[in-house]
């Protein structure tokens, strides 16, 4: 869509205003996928999928990040996230990592919390209307999902640094402004700027007007909520480009048509790929796959074997799109890999990688002690891990708090766990090798507990019953 040309903006704003417009020399203004410098890496790596508007900008998006153009000033940058549930999950870090990317190049970018958006629903990638959400259970997860992202941006700001001076991470909340703005006087001052045909063509639109449940009126405003905010962030932080899955192309094409009928100003957004499961699946809430970032929902462990799993096919891509690594650096990772495929070098690069950034460096260490505690049987990771490593570790694991009486026998312990049937069952369970206290296996029931073999010097054993039965026990008093 060919663009007005683009007016330079001179009134100031946080995180600086937008670049002026420079002309390069023809050589150099490439479309944007051919671009040199920032999109064009991203690209390469797989991150930047789409780019709109293309072309016909005066100042076309490339100039915006390409240092070599003259006058070029930081730009700020944003992405949404709405506070469906209170965790981000893995299908948010590539437009994570998309943010963390333009930071690292020196440009501010901002996560935008959808405390208000949340309630209406984007019914973009979805076949029917989200469950609605009462308004404190919003407010909730807006508060955690803050949280996360601060929590994500101080990682990527300690463990990730390369020495160059990085932008700012700023977080907001949609709620912020939309709570000030009355309903009569908002559709007055927006609802004229849209226009319902073009509203309707949407891609999102026209498949839930076909599918049986067909679309809402508050599904359908979605897309004029999340325009508006693109027009607010601009106005206020000079915003010139929003990142979203490549399902949030319309929407952010309807936020491109609705700042330009209002200021004569250029925008621009870039899509990210969506993740998807081996089924073609998106990850997600909704789908019943998330693979959450919030500890509590899933454990450093778990996030690090999600990763150690990925198939040989889809590893040299994951680390392109999920890590900071250097692209020569990533191939000589994949060429070690033909040479010693059974050791999954790449996998466990990936995945120490991204449980870093998620968890820190705790958490990383946390899942190899699991690691290595659950597949290696390591006496050694068993003794440092504290109470909740274990429970995480073994979520569906019975945890008990007993108190070690003197004389104290593998039989007692067995039935005070309840992990054995009482009576001469049991007691066979034992004798005939069904049971192992800390990986070594106990055939004598009255055996009496030893301090430094059946109890770890972090006061815990882990009694296992055949080979899923797992049973956690905190020995109190020793």
């Amino acid at each position: 869509m060919a663009a007005p040309m683009l007016r330079c903006i001179s009134r100031g704003r946080r995180f600086g205003t937008p670049g002026r417009s420079g002309v390069l020399p023809r050589g150099l203004r490439e479309s944007h996928s051919g671009a040199q410098g920032l999109l064009a890496v991203q690209k390469a790596r797989g991150l930047f999928k789409e780019f709109f508007p293309e072309r016909g900008t005066k100042t076309e998006l490339p100039e915006l990040f390409d240092h070599r153009t003259a006058g070029t000033v930081p730009q700020t940058v944003y992405c949404g996230f709405d506070p469906t549930a209170d965790s981000l999950h893995v299908g948010h870090l590539l437009a994570l990592l998309g943010l963390f990317h333009f930071q690292r190049a020196g440009h501010n970018v901002i996560a935008l919390v959808g405390g208000a958006t949340a309630r209406l629903g984007d019914p973009s990638g979805r076949s029917k209307e989200r469950e609605a959400l009462a308004a404190e259970r919003v407010r909730s997860n807006a508060r955690a999902l803050r949280r996360g992202l601060q929590a994500l941006a101080a990682n990527h700001q300690q463990l990730f640094a390369d020495g160059r001076a990085w932008g700012t991470f700023t977080v907001l909340d949609n709620a912020d402004w939309y709570q000030k703005q009355p309903l009569v006087d908002f559709l007055a001052a927006v609802g004229g700027h849209f226009r319902m045909g073009t509203l309707l063509s949407r891609l999102s639109v026209q498949t839930r007007l076909k599918s049986p449940e067909g679309m809402s009126l508050a599904e359908f405003l979605y897309q004029v909520l999340q325009a508006y905010d693109f027009y607010y962030l601009f106005q206020r932080y000079g915003c010139r480009v929003q990142l979203g899955g490549s399902d949030q192309l319309g929407n952010i094409m309807s936020g491109y048509e609705f700042i330009h009928k209002l200021t004569g100003e250029d925008v621009f957004g870039i899509s990210v790929p969506l993740i998807t499961s081996t089924t073609g699946a998106k990850l997600g809430k909704s789908a019943g796959n998330a693979v959450w970032l919030n500890r509590d929902k899933t454990s450093p462990f778990e996030l690090y074997q999600f990763f150690v799993r990925q198939q040989d096919d889809l590893v040299e891509r994951y680390l392109k799109l999920f890590t900071f690594l250097p692209l020569p650096e990533i191939d000589h990772i994949m060429q070690l890999h033909v040479k010693e495929a059974e050791k999954r070098g790449p996998q466990k690069r990936l995945a120490a990688e991204v449980t870093k950034l998620v968890h820190g460096q705790e958490g990383l260490d946390s899942a190899k002690r699991c690691t290595q505690a659950l597949y290696h049987s390591s006496i050694d990771a068993l003794e440092v891990m504290s109470d909740q490593e274990l429970k995480e570790l073994f979520k569906e694991a019975s945890f008990s708090e007993l108190v070690l009486d003197p004389g104290t026998s593998v039989l007692d312990t067995c039935r005070k766990a309840n992990a054995i049937p009482d009576g001469p069952r049991g007691y066979r369970m034992i004798t005939e090798g069904g049971v192992s206290i800390n990986h070594r296996q106990v055939t004598n029931p009255e055996s009496v507990l030893v301090v430094g073999q059946h109890i770890l010097k972090n006061g815990l054993s882990l009694l296992k019953i055949g080979k899923r039965n797992v049973y956690i026990i905190k020995w109190l008093q020793l």
